[in-house]
């Protein structure tokens, strides 16, 4: 398993504001600078820093690899912030812990497939939990959790900040 893979990878994207898909239309989640009607999320650049988005379900780890243990959809990063991203697009109960367990899942797979220490080159690093549905919520969980295990901030927000090391 190998989050570098550049088959996974699009960009780098240097758009003030882009958004992020997840539907049928692709297999994938993937990058769309169109209609914002249709973002999942969308990401906020104002620096316009260089962002490579790569596709983690179905393309990083495909369908029927690592059967019962869950990942999120994609994954940003610039040469020092990393972002990993779950996209929701329901109301009602139960999705943010849901993609809490995305996310937490994913960043086990990272470790495991590059060590800490590829993590420990990115600040900030931030796992985000996005739904078009309820942009704006709070958490449902303990967001130190996440942090004091794995160094991640936790957002439950469908905007995701691109941030420079100075702006942690």
């Amino acid at each position: 398993m190998n989050f570098l893979d550049t088959r996974c990878q699009t960009g780098p994207f240097t758009d003030a504001e882009f958004g992020i898909r997840d539907d049928q239309e692709f297999p994938v989640a993937y990058v769309d600078a169109g209609n914002r009607a249709t973002w999942v999320a969308s990401v906020v650049n104002p620096l316009q820093r260089s962002v490579v988005f790569t596709a983690i379900d179905k393309c990083v780890i495909k369908d029927g690899e690592e059967k019962g243990r869950e990942r999120c959809d994609c994954m940003l990063n610039t040469e020092d912030a990393l972002y990993l991203v779950e996209l929701k697009d329901r109301a009602g109960s139960g999705w943010q812990s849901q993609g809490i367990k995305q996310l937490e899942s994913t960043i086990k797979f990272l470790i495991a497939a590059h060590g800490e220490q590829f993590l420990a080159s990115y600040h900030p690093k931030i796992a985000y939990v996005c739904n078009k549905k309820a942009p704006f919520v709070k958490p449902e969980f303990n967001a130190k959790n996440l942090f004091s295990k794995y160094n991640f901030r936790l957002k439950i927000e469908a905007a995701i900040k691109v941030r420079r090391k100075a702006d942690q």
